[in-house]
């Protein structure tokens, strides 16, 4: 294979991941910290602090120690609500990404004859993967995470075999 081929293979891993990723964020849309927790910095009294739902932390300012401030405290509920609504979009994604990236894999390796791109999408579908398994992975549990690697493990070694047989009856 050609430097050039390479880097369009590598080239079409990269726009296929960048398809499905932003193609998703159009539609899906991440929970953003802000939709659950005050800007604490933008919060300057007490009064809006309590108002948030913050607590307010009297402070030195360090200019002087008779200048007295503060600052708000946004607490620990809503980052709880929001990590919940991370985990359920992180959770989402892994559902939508998992299939989606063996569908690319597949079709890479078993249906495109020019190994250019069918190398590239297949490696497009490796990178989908890794980026739905990876924003699930800490959510996940250990036996989950056991299981989806035997089994991607022996899928891919058997989606190998497969190929590799295949080509070789062309071939031969």
């Amino acid at each position: 294979m050609s430097i050039k081929n390479v880097v369009i293979g590598i080239a079409i891993v990269v726009l296929t991941i960048f398809v499905v990723v932003y193609g998703i964020e159009m539609f899906y849309e991440r929970p953003e910290y802000s939709d659950f927790c005050p800007d604490v910095y933008q919060i300057k009294t007490e009064t809006a602090c309590i108002n948030a739902g913050g607590v307010w932390y009297e402070g030195e300012s360090g200019e002087s120690e008779s200048v007295s401030v503060g600052y708000c405290d946004a607490g620990t509920d809503c980052y709880e609500e929001y990590d919940d609504a991370q985990e359920k979009y992180s959770k989402n994604i892994f559902l939508i990404t998992l299939p989606l990236g063996i569908i690319l894999i597949i079709v890479g390796v078993a249906i495109f004859g020019l190994e250019t791109v069918g190398a590239g999408l297949a490696g497009g579908g490796i990178g989908v993967l890794l980026w739905g398994v990876g924003g699930y992975w800490r959510y996940g549990s250990n036996l989950l995470k056991f299981v989806l690697s035997l089994v991607g493990l022996v899928a891919v070694i058997w989606l190998a075999y497969w190929f590799n047989k295949k080509s070789e009856k062309k071939s031969g």
